[in-house]
């Protein structure tokens, strides 16, 4: 066993289609099994690592979580992700599975291949690339399903001179899972379920299983366990960045609003929901100060899709509410802070 390699999962999707949601489940369920979290995420402040610090699992102590705010994790291979990596296989007690947790703009492949560095190839293998997919905004159109289509008009464009970004990320993360999270099934109807897996069946390039579930809830032997050894399987993994030595995410930005103490939760929300309707925002998620109340607010929004609980007690001199903002660029920063905090 001393010589056996750590298996890792890898959990990539879209900003919030409930990754970090899924990785507190699996954190949660552990049933016993020494774990450690490597999370990624797009912006200098770690949101979704406190959301899994504040778990309080023994299994997965806080210093089995390991935050990477440096860049995106598929850019950041050797200067980040490595180091991390062998910090935590070099611990006492190493783990018995690691989760990585991407950002949502991170392509997996690129994760997958740094498997086969020398300096980690033989301890490591990946178990599985799970894909989360936000089922509701998968239904709304939000992405291109046909890539045969958005090729054609591009051609007929003659104004588009290169892909939509957010296309080709998601597209990449479904080309490279062993396992699909069709997530937030409950806020769609069956039929548009069936649609939505069948899109899903036609981008995939093998046999892969589309799983149903909301808020992340999936038996962990079904995400763990996987066995695919996904960085000895590459070729059956195509990416739109295959022949690209690297990629940028020059489209989005990302900025941080310092909030006041609000009323009420639904205060914010609805400032929230006017930011987003009004501007071309992907996410918002931060913590908020509530007037009265003990425990910070977690809120998280996609759009604007607003979803809000208390989630702990503030830590000591730390109560002050900050929220993450990404958005594609060429928005106004201090209009959005603005319709948020003032």
């Amino acid at each position: 066993m001393s010589i056996a390699k750590v298996p890792c999962t890898i959990v990539t999707g879209f900003l919030g289609a409930g990754k970090t949601t899924l990785v507190r489940h699996v954190l949660e369920n552990a049933d016993g099994r020494r774990l450690a979290v490597i999370v990624n995420e797009f912006g200098d402040v770690g949101i979704d690592g406190e959301i899994l610090k504040s778990c309080g699992i023994e299994s997965c102590p806080e210093d089995a979580i390991v935050e990477l705010a440096n860049g995106c994790i598929c850019c950041t291979v050797a200067d980040d992700f490595v180091p991390a990596l062998k910090s935590l296989l070099d611990r006492p007690s190493p783990p018995e599975h690691i989760v990585i947790e991407t950002s949502g703009l991170a392509l997996p492949k690129p994760l997958v291949k740094a498997f086969n560095w020398p300096e980690i190839a033989s301890r490591v293998t990946v178990d599985g690339v799970i894909a989360v997919v936000d089922g509701a905004a998968v239904a709304a159109g939000r992405f291109a399903d046909d890539p045969e289509a958005v090729a054609r008009q591009r051609a007929e464009d003659s104004s588009l001179d290169h892909d939509n970004p957010l296309e080709e990320v998601f597209e990449d993360q479904l080309l490279c899972a062993d396992l699909v999270i069709l997530n937030k099934a409950d806020l769609i109807s069956q039929d548009e379920r069936r649609t939505v897996a069948g899109e899903i069946a036609k981008t995939l390039p093998r046999a892969v299983k589309v799983v149903e579930t909301e808020n992340g809830k999936v038996p962990i032997k079904v995400l763990l366990g996987l066995g695919a050894e996904a960085e000895s399987d590459l070729a059956s993994r195509p990416s739109h960045h295959d022949l690209e030595g690297e990629h940028d995410h020059e489209d989005f930005d990302t900025f941080i609003v310092d909030l006041p103490v609000f009323d009420s939760p639904q205060q914010l929300v609805d400032r929230l929901v006017k930011a987003a309707d009004a501007h071309d925002i992907l996410r918002m998620k931060g913590f908020v100060d509530i007037a009265g109340k003990p425990m910070r607010l977690l809120v998280q929004a996609v759009g604007s899709r607003v979803q809000h609980h208390y989630d702990r007690k503030w830590p000591a001199g730390e109560r002050l509410g900050r929220l993450v903002v990404i958005a594609e660029k060429g928005f106004d920063r201090d209009v959005i802070r603005g319709l948020i905090a003032s």
